[in-house]
């Protein structure tokens, strides 16, 4: 497992949910003046895919080169709602495997971008877990969604950069679109303008396939202090929940913090399955009640912290091709780890061993058929048990 590679001298500001994010992204995107890729596993038809619809718009006019980039399923809409008039403005827009309309379980058919970046300029990228959707864009027990990104200057941008061009470069060949192609307009802008160190991490199926995890792995395990992680969607593998269970031996302080309001009720209940062997190994579980949490971000001993799109599941750690920042510095660790500590405070509720001793024979019985619902559509997927034992789903723990 190769050591995480931290780039030094770069400028980084965390952004709180959409009401931070958005209003930052349009600043960019009206400022730019060469280039912008945008990626997005969802671009939804509301008050805030209008007003980024209509920016990069306004951007192609200005004779800005803007390229667009949206999942095929995630983003299913995008081809009617956007992308007719994006085209005719001059963006040059693509869905990412739009084939998935014919759905079913092969492995290459769920293998899906769920990145959120940004470049422009190849000067300031965005990088985190927020779609281009509205935070109230939900149902009213869901608003507003939390969740995290961040601006980034800096060295660390030519990896970003790097990545979004090689993204559009393989979707345009796979597609057939060579009017699309276009050699690099602007390298990015390496020098530094900070202090922090940062590396970007990317999830595929090449080169990239355990970074994400692996940078969890390492970091997990040189832990002494505090391990605090926010997931929208936890279930993890073996080496995952073994390295967990390990620092919690060491005394390290763990909290995780998951959804008490989901949109996908299989996985929410699936996850319950772990809480009672989570609990007994030391580690404390809290259930973020107030609103939809979206979140995949960590802080470990008040250094390291990542922000991300890749939740800790097997879909994130096995199929989705993912982008995650990770960062070490005291500062922006203490910026996130206070967000996610008054998050807590004001909204999540602690799950105790008696709280799961009084669950009724039924409700424990639905949360282990989801969990073995989720490991046959992982197993459908062709992803059998040296998987499980790597970074997918390992066998349901004997507690309960």
């Amino acid at each position: 497992m190769a050591a995480t590679e931290f780039l030094a001298g770069n400028r980084l500001t965390l952004l709180d949910s959409g009401r931070e994010y958005f209003p930052a992204l349009l600043a960019e995107i009206d400022g730019a003046c060469r280039e912008i890729y945008l990626e997005s596993y969802i671009f939804a038809r509301d008050e805030v895919g209008e007003a980024i619809a209509s920016a990069l718009i306004r951007a192609a006019d200005r004779g800005v080169r803007v390229q667009v980039l949206v999942d095929g399923f995630g983003g299913r809409n995008f081809a009617g709602d956007f992308l007719p008039r994006l085209t005719a403005a001059g963006v040059y827009a693509m869905l990412y495997r739009p084939e998935l309309a014919r759905f079913n379980f092969q492995r290459h058919r769920l293998r899906r971008l769920h990145r959120k970046l940004v470049v422009v300029d190849a000067r300031v990228a965005f990088v985190g877990g927020i779609n281009i959707i509205d935070d109230d864009n939900a149902p009213p027990d869901q608003r507003p969604r939390y969740d995290y990104a961040v601006r980034v200057e800096g060295p660390v941008l030519g990896e970003i950069h790097e990545a979004v061009r090689r993204m559009w470069e393989i979707v345009v060949w796979a597609n057939f679109k060579r009017r699309f192609h276009i050699r690099r307009l602007t390298p990015p802008d390496r020098r530094p303008v900070g202090s922090q160190q940062a590396a970007f991490l990317k999830r595929d199926n090449i080169r990239h396939r355990h970074d994400i995890a692996n940078a969890y792995l390492e970091a997990i395990a040189a832990a002494r202090g505090e391990i605090l992680i926010a997931s929208a969607y936890f279930l993890p593998g073996f080496r995952f929940r073994h390295a967990l269970k390990a620092a919690a031996r060491r005394g390290v302080a763990i909290r995780i913090l998951l959804q008490g309001v989901t949109d996908h009720p299989l996985l929410h209940y699936a996850t319950q399955t772990l809480y009672s062997a989570l609990l007994a190994d030391g580690m404390r579980v809290f259930e973020y009640k107030k609103s939809f949490l979206h979140a995949k971000v960590a802080v470990i001993d008040g250094e390291w912290a990542t922000v991300g799109s890749s939740n800790i599941d097997p879909f994130s750690l096995l199929l989705a091709k993912e982008g995650n920042i990770v960062v070490r510095d005291r500062q922006f660790a203490a910026r996130l780890h206070t967000g996610l500590t008054e998050a807590m405070a004001a909204g999540a509720q602690e799950i105790r061993p008696d709280d799961l001793a009084r669950l009724p024979w039924h409700s424990r019985l639905l949360r282990w058929l989801s969990y073995g619902a989720v490991r046959a559509l992982i197993g459908l997927s062709g992803f059998g048990p040296r998987h499980w034992q790597a970074d997918g789903v390992e066998p349901p723990p004997k507690r309960e």
